[in-house]
């Protein structure tokens, strides 16, 4: 097995552990027979961000690409099921998803219609993806400095920061080994907010004791 076959391996096995992490709020909803104190909204660009990524492995016929986004597209369409029959506020959740399938729905006619097949379309997806998917990344901060105002890391997950980073860095050395800075640049952002996750651990609590999630996403 080559380096390139290792580092494809590596992003399967990370990737989808991380997305795996949602069916511990699946088996939250199910035992209480309620969406209360679950996110939802992390659910829909995960998977929108999935799908963005998957069309692209498509066009790049990109195995570990198409791969790890059709499980994780599966994943997070069945946590919107989920969390769909199970919310009081149908209404909110029902519009949330229309607009995420009305985005998608302009997305593909922008990319399959108004651009033209090749290297131009697949670069502008590439980059609308990679934009994407830094903004999910850096969103966290927010969180991040509230933890340090409160000193707190409860709200943290500790194996889920593990996962993330071993992610984040498989996917930039696969990036990197392709020459594809579409894949690779987005996702080292990723690193450095683990380690600073790491850090906040290190300096404010006890990781043994967390028990709290954290939700994060990557392709």
């Amino acid at each position: 097995m080559d380096f390139l076959q290792l580092l494809s391996c590596a992003c399967i096995i990370f990737t989808v552990g991380m997305f795996t992490t949602g069916l511990t709020d699946l088996k939250k909803m199910k035992a209480t027979q309620s969406a209360d104190n679950v996110q939802f909204l992390p659910f829909l660009t995960t998977c929108l961000n999935n799908l963005g990524w998957l069309y692209y492995g498509l066009l790049k016929g990109d195995g570990t690409l198409m791969l790890v986004n059709i499980i994780g597209a599966f994943l997070q369409t069945l946590y919107i099921i989920t969390y769909c029959h199970y919310t009081k506020d149908k209404r909110r959740v029902y519009s949330l998803t229309l607009a995420m399938v009305s985005v998608l729905c302009v997305g593909w006619v922008y990319f399959t219609v108004l651009i033209p097949p090749g290297e131009a379309q697949l670069s502008q997806l590439g980059l609308t993806c990679s934009v994407f998917t830094i903004s999910m990344y850096l969103s966290p901060l927010a969180d991040l400095l509230d933890i340090v105002r409160t000193k707190s890391v409860e709200r943290l997950s500790f194996s889920l920061t593990v996962a993330t980073f071993f992610t984040s860095t498989s996917w930039t050395l696969y990036g990197l080994q392709l020459h594809d800075y579409y894949i690779m640049v987005p996702n080292t952002p990723g690193i450095f907010t683990s380690i600073i996750r790491f850090f906040l651990f290190w300096w404010f609590g006890d990781v043994m004791s967390n028990k709290s999630s954290y939700k994060l996403i990557q392709i």
